[in-house]
Order: structure tokens, then sequence, then C-alpha cells
């Protein structure tokens, strides 16, 4: 077998598992981890660039967060929100305050998220005197999470295959194509749903001009502008907020992954007009906005929020840009263009991407998957020139391995 084409990551796990087998794991076990590294159960030390699918935006065991849990962890973990929560009001407030939102409501994940925002676009109709409008807009390749709704709105056969009629109320339309939009718009049309910056399908960029295009038509045709920026958010780009460089605003979004640094922690903002309908029983979660949620939630924006922090993104971003710009002059045998936003990119590979992870794991580099054969470097937000320095070196010497892979396989060949 071509060891390019039919390398694997790691060893998946074969040990049998209570667990329900619905991840293809592999075989490594982390104890540890400090700022962009982590060590295994034996003892290896890894760099990471994949931080928890862009969750661990401030790496692993950052002090100011260690400090915030465990405070908050002597208190009080839980009263559920029958009771008001000073840590949640306060998060709020500074969400509304350096966002387009007016008001917020917790949850556990992104999924929840979304969710939440799909039901506040229909309720939103529904107390306008229009229920019949409850249908969004999607976009082929989209991601937004693993629940019935969510992977309808995606409209993935891998993702959707085998679960059923699907949840009505999403027609999907090729992405950046403004005039199939359009051209789907109806009567029954809630809303649009999109990502700033499409992760899970393969970090696919949506042009400011293209977002600015469908805020204009929801401002024409009295529809929702909802964005999905459970990935793109908390910094990831180099705004605290990806819509932010398109200069527009939505009227719902749904976050997750970075804001809580690894703590399960979603929000769904929205302005005021858009979740008049979200009244005293139309929604709810039992452990969403909990106190140790809140604790962390909050001493993430404390970081992310500092003079200098986003600056100290946008600038890794570009000497990582750049970086990697020469690996593809150097090895476009194997990764043919980088691409994405911020510390949010995505390599292009010509060589299968199992294969890349593979020989990035074999250098040490942990990455996450994508659609469109793509490599995911999601690093913490907090690397420094070094980390960079650090992860060019792996990724040159994992195309490397697979260059000489190629070529010892090409000259092991039968000859005719």
């Amino acid at each position: 077998m071509n060891a390019v084409r039919g390398a694997r990551i790691g060893s998946l796990c074969t040990v049998t598992s209570p667990i329900m087998p619905t991840y293809g794991r592999t075989d490594l076990s982390f104890e540890r981890g400090e700022g962009a590294f982590l060590e295994t159960t034996d003892g290896r030390r890894f760099l990471d660039f994949g931080a928890g699918v862009a969750v661990n935006s401030l790496g692993h065991a950052h002090p100011h967060l260690v400090s915030a849990l465990t405070k908050q962890a002597e208190r009080v973990w839980h009263t559920s929100n029958l009771y008001r929560i000073p840590g949640q009001e306060e998060l709020a407030r500074r969400l509304v305050s350096h966002t387009f939102a007016d008001t917020v409501f917790f949850t556990n994940s992104g999924a929840e998220a979304i969710e939440c925002a799909i039901k506040t676009a229909r309720k939103y109709h529904a107390a306008e005197g229009q229920p019949e409008r409850y249908r969004l807009i999607t976009f082929e390749g989209a991601f937004h999470g693993r629940t019935l709704a969510a992977i309808a709105a995606a409209g993935q056969e891998k993702l959707t295959q085998g679960f059923g009629p699907l949840t009505p109320g999403f027609d999907p339309v090729p992405l950046g194509d403004i005039e199939a939009v359009k051209a789907a718009v109806s009567e029954e049309t809630a809303g649009i749903l999109i990502e700033p910056v499409q992760g899970e399908g393969g970090i696919r960029i949506v042009e400011p001009e293209f977002l600015r295009a469908l805020r204009a038509l929801c401002d024409q045709k009295g529809l929702l502008l909802i964005l999905d920026e459970v990935q793109t958010g908390a910094g990831r780009t180099g705004k605290l907020f990806a819509h932010e460089w398109s200069g527009i605003t939505p009227d719902i979004m749904g976050i997750a992954k970075g804001i809580g640094g690894g703590f399960p922690l979603g929000a769904c903002l929205a302005t005021e007009k858009a979740a008049k309908g979200m009244t005293v029983g139309t929604h709810g979660s039992t452990y969403g906005g909990n106190p140790l949620a809140m604790a962390v939630g909050n001493a993430v924006l404390d970081v992310i929020l500092e003079e200098g922090f986003l600056d100290n993104v946008t600038q890794m971003a570009g000497r990582l840009s750049q970086g990697l710009a020469m690996v593809v002059d150097t090895y476009g045998d194997i990764i043919e263009d980088s691409r994405g936003s911020g510390l949010m990119i995505g390599l292009k590979c010509r060589a299968e991407n199992t294969a890349v992870r593979q020989a990035l794991l074999d250098q040490g580099l942990l990455t996450a998957p994508a659609g469109d054969n793509i490599v995911r470097l999601l690093p913490p937000l907090i690397i420094e020139e070094n980390h960079v320095t650090d992860a060019l070196g792996r990724i040159e010497k994992a195309c490397l391995a697979l260059r000489e892979a190629q070529a010892n396989d090409i000259a092991g060949a039968p000859h005719d």
C-alpha cells in the first residue's frame, strides 16, 4: 500500500471500552499540559496546534483560569437558573458591552448555542404575527453541531444519514452565491445562518463583501442574520469576533469553544429586537451559565480583552502564514496551499490529510482534520514567536518524511 495514501493517525484504540464508539480516537492519553504543550501519560511532549479543536484559547493550565476556577469551586458550583447568578450577569454585561448584542443566553456547548439561535429566530417572527416564517437559508459545506436541527441545517449526508426524517426548515445554497441566496428567499424565510469561516468544511473564508450583501438582503427583506461564531469567536481570527472584519453586525450569534478556554461554555447573543419572542418559559438549560462556567468565561475575557492581546494574535498569525507560504513553495507536492484567518489556518494537502496529520504527529505536532482534504492549525492564542518557529520546523520535517516515503514507494514499485 502507498505509504502516503495508506497512513493512519497514530494507532486507533482497539481495546474494548464502555464508551460508545462514535470517535476514531488516536491512541494517545495526555495527563498534563502547560501553555502550548501537552504531555502524554508515558512522558512524550507535543506542541499543541489543535487546541482541543479551537477550544483551549489560552493554552493549558493558564494560571488566571486555574485561579478563577479554583476560587469558584471552593464557593459554589451549581445553583440552577431558578436563581440569579452574579457571574452570569457579569459575563453577559461584558459580552453586551463588546458586541452588537443586548441580551445573552448561556449554554454548555456550541450546538446548544446554535439551537437557541434557531429557536430565537423562529420565535421572533411568531411574535411578529408571522409564525409561517420559520425557514433558514444555510450554506453547503457548513457545520453547526450534532443535534437534529444542527445536522439538518448543515444538510451533509455524512451527518444526517440514518437519523430518520430531517428537522424541516433549512434551505442550503452554494457558499458565496448571492443570487442563489436571493432566489431561496420565500414568504416562509425567517433568516440566514452562516459561519464567517467554515471550519469543519475546510477553512473556507466567507468574503467580507458577501457578508455585507447578506446583511443588506436581510435588512431589505425583514430577515434575521444569524452568525455561527462557535469556532471563529473569542479572538481566533485576531478580532474578538470574525464578523468585525467585514464591518457588519448580526441579529443573533452563537458562540462557544474559545470563550470557555476548555471549560464547557457557549452562549447565544441577540439584539433586543431579535430576542423579543424569548420570554419566560420559552427556553432553558439546567447547567447553562452555572457559577463554575461563568468564573472561567470571565477569566478568559480578562485575558483576551487585555491591551495588545489581539494584536499579538494577528502578529503571530502573520508570521505563521509567511512561514507556511515558504513550506508550500518548498513542499508543494505535499501541501499545495495554506488558507485561513488569524490563527485559524488550513493546510490544503496533495497527499491525504490523514497521512499529513500522521507525519505531523510523528514530529510531535498536534493538529485537527477538516473537509476538503484540509489539516487545521488552531494553536492557542497565547503562542509566541518561538512556538511558530518550532511548529514550522516540525511541519517541514513532516513534509520531508512524506516526500521520502513517496520516493521509496516509487523505487520499490514493481516494473513491467
